[in-house]
């Protein structure tokens, strides 16, 4: 005996219908509220109805059938895009209707665009000057700058080509101090402005104070000028590669005639590299160069 299975498979199909005028959107300067009166067949897929990436704020079921989805969330939010034109901040997003899992196309999508009015003391990122300054114990007030390429001012740009030169100024302050030795301790380059147990770090200089870059490329540390400044001279190197990137240091401040093991400023001079060796050594080493 021969058994022929048939398997029925019924497709439903969920018509939307809307207009315009269903959809009200209100754009404040840092958040945004959307507001959409849907059909009743289209309450229970609810649930289905995003912003970017964000379900609805609250679903409220009016006393027709039909309902009202609502959204409120911050521009932080929801995958919002953000684009500079004139005065203005422009966010963008997409509301979309999936009724099904999936990668499958949305079953209708409505544009999101909320213009803000920007701050008077906004300037692009690119012409953020890199300077800072902080004040440690003992009243001693540190800084630290990204120069121009003349080393005559702070840079008025960033940006860093790969493979070009930033020089890293940092200083201590004198004041009332006898004359002060500044030492950078530690550098590290991350991805974050602030470090992390998981942030994704690059080290420049570590064994208190050696230029690790300068192994790997041609970075090295400037002669001084003063014993309270000090320049590195650092290459860009290959890290987080369209991502901003921060240089975090750990600066400290001796008595000048205190140079020894854990005190130093050092790095890799080829000059003196010996044929078999490439390491960077330590005070008594051939490859110290010392400011």
């Amino acid at each position: 005996m021969l058994t022929v299975l048939h398997i029925v498979v019924i497709f439903s199909v969920l018509f939307v219908t809307f207009s315009q005028e269903d959809i009200q959107v209100s754009c404040l300067n840092n958040s945004v509220s959307i507001a959409w009166k849907i059909q009743a067949d289209l309450v229970p897929f609810a649930e289905r109805i995003f912003l970017g990436s964000c379900k609805p704020s609250y679903v409220d079921v009016l006393p027709t059938g039909e309902g009202k989805v609502l959204f409120d969330y911050s521009y932080d939010e929801c995958r919002f895009t953000k684009r500079i034109k004139g005065k203005y901040d422009v966010y963008e997003n997409k509301f979309t209707f999936k009724p099904l899992p999936g990668e499958k196309p949305a079953d209708f999508v409505f544009p999101i665009r909320c213009p803000t009015n920007r701050s008077d003391s906004w300037f692009p990122p690119f012409l953020n000057p890199g300077a800072g300054s902080s004040e440690a114990r003992g009243g001693l007030v540190f800084h630290m700058a990204l120069l121009n390429a003349e080393l005559t001012g702070i840079a008025k740009s960033n940006i860093i080509p790969l493979g070009t030169f930033m020089p890293i100024w940092a200083s201590v302050d004198q004041q009332l101090h006898q004359p002060l030795l500044l030492l950078m301790e530690e550098c590290i380059a991350a991805t974050t402005p602030k470090l992390y147990p998981a942030s994704e770090v690059y080290p420049v200089i570590t064994n208190k104070g050696c230029l690790m870059e300068s192994q790997r490329g041609k970075s090295v540390f400037l002669p001084r000028y003063h014993s309270s400044s000090i320049i590195l001279y650092l290459q860009a190197f290959r890290f987080g590669l369209g991502q901003e990137v921060y240089i975090h240091c750990k600066l400290v401040a001796w008595d000048p005639d205190s140079f020894d093991q854990t005190k130093k400023t050092c790095h890799y001079s080829k000059k003196n590299e010996r044929r078999d060796s490439g390491e960077m050594l330590n005070l008594e080493g051939l490859f110290m160069a010392q400011f």
